[in-house]
């Protein structure tokens, strides 16, 4: 795991939510779904802040997203995508769970 940082405790996480973290200097953002932690960028390019880790769960159509504080707009947990606006975009960030703690990549 040479190349993934100790963010926190898998334990830190709240189910169903997301809580900002920084990563190499970076504000980013961890949500906690269905027993997977996904790790995008926590700045809203729409709303431009970093807001991203207040954003709502949901689904659409079958795809886990954050809805940004902001303005609303969707972004897809797994690729970042922006649903509403297609050239919008978080980065994602691996995401591995080992030993009860979160690692990023």
């Amino acid at each position: 795991m040479s190349n993934f940082t100790k963010i926190c405790a898998l334990s830190d996480l709240i189910p169903d939510a997301g809580i900002p973290a920084l990563f190499n200097g970076k504000a980013i953002a961890l949500f906690y779904v269905n027993d997977e932690v996904y790790a995008l960028s926590n700045y809203d390019p729409i709303g431009q802040a970093s807001v991203m880790s207040r954003g709502i769960v949901g689904s659409i159509k079958g795809e886990l997203v954050v809805a940004s504080p902001l303005y609303k707009e969707h972004y897809n947990l797994k690729t970042g995508q922006c649903i509403e606006h297609s050239e919008y975009s978080l980065m994602v960030y691996s995401v591995k769970l080992e030993g009860g703690n979160v690692w990023v990549a």
